[in-house]
């Protein structure tokens, strides 16, 4: 659907959530209509809700004590803001508005950067309101999931999508943390980055954070460690011991409670079925809230009577935890369970998430109440679309709206070709398109009431006719594209820009290679862009 034309690359023009492809009706109603979804949610998404959210936490002052403490250590070498960020975290007042991502090469999708920068956002606010706040950011080291994180996607000077992939070595299933990188292509990077505006200063960014790094993780923390310095970023690994034995009193409940929580899930899940929503976890029975480590491998455990099963072995419970004891970082928690023990470890008022990640947290409420008493409020991450100059003049050229390009690429290309059409020609095929149709829906009406098998037979012959008269505009349009090479080539350009390989901008380019696009003024400008507590999509001008 066209956009407002008016105006249709201004900056700061926001789009709803449920607008955008892919969003399931979960978040959407999570932004837009919370009284469908509180039965699943603590607290709706806002800031006055993060605060009494902050209300409800009592952190034990020696937890608390312990934390800081392996946070210091974590944080060892970090800007001047984070340091003062962890004494005030040492406050038993002080709260926390926490995000995490996977470790993604070259800093992951540019929606990475956008949420980090948004727990930031909404830490500030809450701490302007009266109540102390620092952000903290959770490395998703242990999280096995090797392909989501071992490649980038990034352009050149052409704009065209281009995959770049880690060479690595290691186990398979190992956590992402521990796989041994051996090349992080650079030179490929840089061979990109040449012509870009800013290329040279991200080769150099490339070099100091990816160069010497010898996995994920360590990269990903130094680039982040750079980029968010001004801001107090807080990183936590949760791959030390320390982290893990301040978690073990949380593991040992879920170990010996699995068969209620597993139940509790389950019900859960139907609920959120009967309301017309989806389970982004499909739970069974069987299922277990803990991963085993094994041989440096994470091997999924599955609940049979009474034993936790692996590939070729079982546990009795009281096995892990005696692991859990003597090997606390072999006990990793599930997908459900990891914001849970986020959340006990630390004094959450807030998690920032995506939407795939607040559908996470729909399900796992209830390990939330049944294991913590309390739950977060669930605050979206910012969202944006960043528009270059060349992009807003084609948008403008042609009469478009970001969000017309926010399609597969065929519509677009139809787009594009109306606007080469001669406007007699394309206002004619849509007047007579229009009158037929009336003229047509008018006769069935009319033969309805003499005979209803005439009126039927009408009218899946008046279909047949309405689709003849759109096949000739379709064939208009791509006679209208045909004659014009370089309406094709700006097509693709916009396609390439605002929906690379039919993916939002945020969710395919990396971090870095946008950085090389746009430039260090990125990073403020998208973070006094934020709106704490906005869900919507915003179109931002660089």
């Amino acid at each position: 659907m066209r956009g407002d034309t008016s105006d249709p690359t201004m900056s700061g023009l926001s789009l709803r959530q449920d607008a955008l492809p892919g969003i399931r009706p979960l978040y959407a109603d999570l932004l837009y209509n919370f009284s469908g979804v509180d039965s699943f949610y603590a607290h709706p998404p806002s800031l006055a809700a993060a605060e009494r959210a902050a209300e409800g936490i009592r952190l034990d002052p020696a937890h608390r004590s312990r934390l800081v403490d392996e946070l210091r250590r974590q944080n060892e070498g970090g800007g001047a803001a984070t340091l003062r960020n962890l004494d005030c975290l040492a406050d038993p007042r002080t709260v926390v508005v926490a995000t995490g991502q996977q470790v993604g090469m070259f800093g992951g999708p540019a929606f990475s950067l956008y949420k980090a920068l948004t727990a930031v956002r909404c830490a500030r606010e809450l701490t302007r309101q009266g109540r102390p706040a620092v952000p903290i950011f959770w490395l998703a080291t242990e999280d096995h999931d090797l392909e989501e994180v071992n490649h980038a996607w990034t352009f050149g000077a052409s704009g065209e999508p281009r995959r770049i992939e880690a060479a690595t070595r290691g186990r398979p299933g190992a956590a992402v943390g521990k796989v041994e990188v051996t090349d992080f292509r650079l030179d490929e990077f840089h061979d990109f980055c040449a012509g870009l505006p800013c290329g040279e200063e991200a080769r150099a960014l490339a070099r100091e954070t990816h160069g010497s790094a010898r996995g994920f993780g360590d990269a990903f923390l130094a680039l982040y460690s750079r980029l968010l310095e001004p801001y107090g970023m807080i990183f936590l690994c949760p791959m030390q011991p320390g982290i893990r034995q301040l978690a073990a009193p949380l593991l040992r409940q879920v170990i010996r409670r699995a068969p209620a929580l597993t139940d509790a899930l389950l019900q859960r899940g139907l609920k959120l079925q009967a309301a017309g929503y989806h389970q982004q976890v499909h739970v069974q029975d069987s299922t277990s809230l803990v991963f085993l480590f094994e041989d440096g491998a994470r091997v999924t455990l599955k609940r049979k009577n009474g034993l936790y099963a692996a590939k070729a072995n079982a546990y009795r419970p009281e096995d892990l935890l005696a692991r859990l004891d003597e090997a606390p970082l072999d006990i990793s928690p599930s997908a459900l369970l990891r914001p849970v023990m986020q959340d006990y470890l630390l004094p959450t008022a807030a998690l920032v998430a995506g939407p795939s990640e607040a559908a996470y947290l729909g399900q796992a409420s209830v390990l939330y109440m049944d294991l913590l008493g309390r739950m977060p409020a669930v605050l979206p991450r910012a969202s944006f679309t960043l528009l270059d100059d060349a992009s807003r003049r084609l948008l403008e050229r042609y009469r478009l709206a970001v969000a017309d390009c926010l399609v597969p690429r065929r519509e677009l290309d139809a787009s594009v070709a109306a606007a080469l059409v001669p406007p007699p020609l394309e206002d004619t095929l849509r007047a007579r398109r229009a009158d037929i149709g009336r003229a047509l829906g008018q006769s069935a009406e009319a033969l309805e009431d003499f005979d209803p098998t005439l009126a039927a037979s009408f009218r899946h012959s008046s279909r047949k006719i309405e689709y003849q008269l759109d096949k000739l505009r379709s064939k208009v349009l791509r006679e209208a594209l045909r004659r014009s090479d370089i309406a094709r080539r700006h097509a693709a350009r916009l396609a390439d820009a605002l929906f690379p390989n039919e993916h939002l901008q945020e969710r395919l380019y990396g971090v870095l290679p946008m950085l090389a696009k746009f430039g260090w003024p990125l990073i403020e400008r998208v973070e006094s862009a934020i709106e704490p507590g906005s869900g919507d999509h915003r179109i931002l001008a660089i």
